[in-house]
Order: C-alpha cells, then structure tokens, then sequence
C-alpha cells in the first residue's frame, strides 16, 4: 500500500505542477498584446521561453518599410519609362509627317517641269512657267542637278524669312520652298554671284544632294547644274565646295567692279575648298558670274555648306585646253 500510495502522490504531483505552469502561461498570454506563441507539449515538457513572442511588432514594421518603398519606385521607373517612349514615340511619328507633307508639296511642284535626269548628255529642264506663275507670281527660276532629288523652282521675296518654312501657296511646312537671294537681281545669274538657298533635310530632300557634295567622290560624278528662267537656260557645271558659318557676309557679295575682283573672291573661298574640280583655278580665271547654292551643314553645329558653279560655256576653254595636253 506505501508504495501504491507513494506512485500516487507523485502522480498528482507532478500534474500540479503541469497545470500551474499552464495556467501561468495562459495569464501571461493575456497580459501580452501581441497573439502569444502557444506552448509546445508535445514532448511532455514546457520551456516558458518558447512562449514569448518571435519580435517586437515595430521590428516587423521597419522590416517591410524597404520593400514598399522599393515596389513603388519600381512602379514609378516603370510608368516614367512607358510615358517617355510614347513620347519619342509622338515626336518620331510628328517628325515622319512633316517630312510627308514637305514631300507631298515637292512632287506637286515638280508637275511643273519636265526634266532628264542623265547624267550625260542631260536636258535643260522644260517649265510650263504660265501655269507656275498662276500658282505662285514670286517663282522667278526653276534648278536642277541631273541624277539627284533637287529639282525644284526658286522664288524670291521682299527678304530671306518668308519662304524658310512658307510653301507655294502661304502654308507652313518643314523646308519651305528654295529661294533666290532677295538682294540679288531677278531672276537670277545676272548679278556676279547669284545665291539660291534651301533646306538639308535629313529625309534626302530639299539640298541634302548640294550638303553631300561635300564628299570628293560624290563631287566627282555631278557634271551638270541647270538654272532655268523664264527666258534664258544656263547650264552650270560644280566648281567647288566649302564650308562657312550664317555670319559670313563676304559669301554674300553679290555685285563686283570688274570680274577680276569677281575672280580674287572666288580665288579666296577656293582656298578653303574641301573639295573641288582638278581645274578649278583655271575657271575661276575665265568666270565672270558664278551661281552659288547654299545649305545647312550639321559638322559644327548649323554651319553652311557652299556649292559655287560656274557657266560651262564660259569654262569650257579650260576643258579643251587639258584634253588636248593630254
């Protein structure tokens, strides 16, 4: 009986202590606001340590923090990236359009002439000038460099402005229209430089052909330049190119006392020819007027980019003279 009753003391015992531990438990869980870890008994055993809770709930704030401030910057990356390539996207689709309609207003203009465009053997341009005029009465010329995309009519006005984005017919557009200087005498090679200008467009339009000439090759294989008025046709031929800035007024110089003064000038912007015809010293010599197209260049910023051409008639001395020495 002693030792039945010993086993049973122990028993109670050790359930007592089981209970208190619990109940010391669930009071300290109640006492805790945060959700407590409840005890493991699994193993018969209880470790009060097992009861406290993982962290602090401000840890557990500060812990998350970075990963919202990082998802919204993603977010924010991802937005701005989406929003600027719909807008390079409007401005390419913008820039294609307004190369468009520079096109649509250049083939429109180019119903007014029939041209040749080989290279050899090539013919002056044939402008019904009445229907032109009707258009527009300020056309005074009509230019054209066989095997090229520059055939276009010149005008003139009171300045320099209107016609650098003003089409035909009082509409604005990307290259306006090629233009005749307006302190040079109508309708052009009269003077004893005469200048046309137009636009370098990046499509191929406009002058991009007169910028390229820039290029000794590509020089090499123009022959012919027409200038075409009303009355008079005048077939040029390339002489050089060379580079300058807007601010240069001695290439504006239109009119000159005698042609030798004519020929000392174009002597000078020779010198600076990045590239030219082998005999182009000995036509400067002979020229007494010279036609000049200018356009912009994208070397050094917005430079310009001069092609001077001279009368074929009056370099053709020149020409005879090396065939027979050679």
């Amino acid at each position: 009986m002693a030792k039945q009753s010993g086993k049973h003391f122990n028993g109670s015992e050790a359930e007592q202590e089981r209970a208190a531990k619990h109940a010391a438990a669930v009071e300290a869980a109640a006492n805790n606001p945060i959700e407590p870890v409840l005890p493991d008994f699994n193993d018969g055993v209880y470790d009060p340590a097992e009861s406290k809770p993982s962290a602090d709930p401000k840890v557990i704030e500060i812990d998350n923090e970075p990963r919202k401030h990082s998802h919204l910057l993603s977010n924010l990356l991802l937005a701005l990236g989406i929003i600027l390539m719909l807008v390079a996207g409007g401005m390419y689709g913008m820039s294609q359009w307004r190369y468009h309609e520079q096109d649509v207003v250049n083939e429109k203009l180019a119903e007014y002439a029939v041209v040749s465009n080989e290279k050899e053997a090539s013919k002056p341009p044939e402008v019904d000038w009445a229907s032109l005029k009707a258009l527009n009465p300020e056309v005074v010329g009509w230019v054209q460099i066989p095997g090229t995309v520059v055939n276009y009519p010149v005008f003139q006005a009171s300045d320099n402005d209107k016609y650098l984005y003003t089409n035909y017919d009082g509409g604005t557009n990307l290259g306006g229209q090629v233009f005749l200087d307006y302190e040079n005498t109508a309708p052009g090679m009269v003077d004893g430089k005469s200048i046309i200008y137009g636009h370098h467009l990046k499509n191929g339009a406009m002058f991009k052909a007169v910028a390229d000439m820039d290029k000794q090759a590509y020089f090499d294989s123009i022959e012919t330049v027409w200038y075409a008025t009303e009355n008079e046709t005048f077939e040029l031929e390339p002489l050089f190119v060379f580079y300058t800035n807007p601010d240069d007024g001695e290439v504006r110089t239109f009119k000159f006392d005698t042609p030798t003064a004519l020929r000392v000038h174009l002597t000078d912007e020779l010198s600076r020819a990045v590239a030219a015809d082998p005999l182009a010293q000995g036509k400067v010599d002979l020229v007494t007027r010279v036609m000049v197209l200018s356009t912009c260049n994208y070397i050094d910023g917005q430079g310009r980019t001069i092609l001077v051409c001279g009368l074929k008639s009056e370099t053709a001395p020149v020409e005879i003279a090396n065939v027979v020495s050679n």
